[in-house]
């Protein structure tokens, strides 16, 4: 494609995919509110609060495919959230419309349904149980993009990542690991089917613990291939085990079902 956006390129996960997806796109456009640090020959650095509308529509106009990852990715104050993970999504959302509807990944969470158990498998349909507000304007975002697909035909694909990092750190992420190299498979298939919807998508590897179930979306033809088991005895051996009344073994949101609401001020 001509121009692929990148939101929360500064981020941990949008540096790695800044790297990984650069042959994607005769141009990668790069953005966030931190700093992008200097520009390859093959990026467009655009700094960009989301929260400011027209500077939204500026950032979308000429893309062909948005990879949003932009927004604040843990349990906060509701003012920040609602700028960020709120408005910002709206905000992208009218910009898409306004700017020929390209295609948008959407990096929603597994902790929209963090109150569901541990020992529940789930599947795309299940209902919201959020366990933040983090949580919430993830919801809100999954049903802005539903609106827009009905009412617009705008394709997004949900994507619920479970935990994406190079490896699984604790007990937990036996079950919610993502691969790297799993995440760039699904990017890759999401851009290249030819018709996509609004699917909701488990980000999740290919693990023997894991607690979602993606059949829903097997036209994609993503086969995630990594599995979070070879790295079991190192966490068996270097991590404690949740006591088994703990949030933490309980709940599938993990710790962020025991944080409290930030206060404003």
């Amino acid at each position: 494609m001509e121009r692929l956006l990148i939101t929360g390129a500064a981020g941990n996960l949008g540096r790695v995919m800044r790297r990984r997806l650069a042959s994607r796109a005769r141009v990668l456009r790069l953005s966030d509110i931190a700093d992008l640090g200097p520009a390859a020959p093959h990026e467009e650095l655009m700094p960009c609060d989301l929260a400011d509308e027209a500077a939204v529509h500026r950032l979308v106009a000429g893309c062909d495919a948005i990879l949003h990852l932009g927004g604040i990715s843990v349990e906060d104050r509701f003012e920040r959230i609602l700028q960020a993970n709120i408005r910002g999504v709206y905000n992208l959302y009218e910009a898409a419309r306004a700017h020929g509807q390209p295609r948008i990944i959407f990096a929603s969470s597994n902790h929209t349904v963090g109150f569901y158990p541990q020992d529940q498998r789930l599947d795309a349909t299940v209902p919201f149980r959020p366990d933040g507000l983090y949580g919430v304007s993830k919801c809100f975002g999954e049903a802005l993009a539903r609106l827009y697909f009905e009412k617009f035909g705008q394709e997004t694909a949900l994507v619920r990542i479970g935990s994406c990092f190079e490896e699984p750190r604790d007990h937990r992420m036996l079950s919610t690991w993502l691969s790297h190299d799993d995440f760039e498979s699904l990017i890759d298939c999401i851009l290249r089917v030819p018709r996509l919807g609004c699917p909701v998508i488990w980000g999740v590897s290919a693990n023997a613990a894991a607690w979602w179930d993606n059949g829903a979306v097997a036209y994609l033809g993503w086969t995630p291939r990594d599995n979070a088991e070879r790295f079991r005895d190192r966490i068996e051996q270097n991590m404690p085990r949740p006591a088994p009344d703990s949030p933490l073994a309980i709940f599938q949101g993990g710790r962020f079902t025991q944080d409290p609401i930030h206060r404003d001020g």
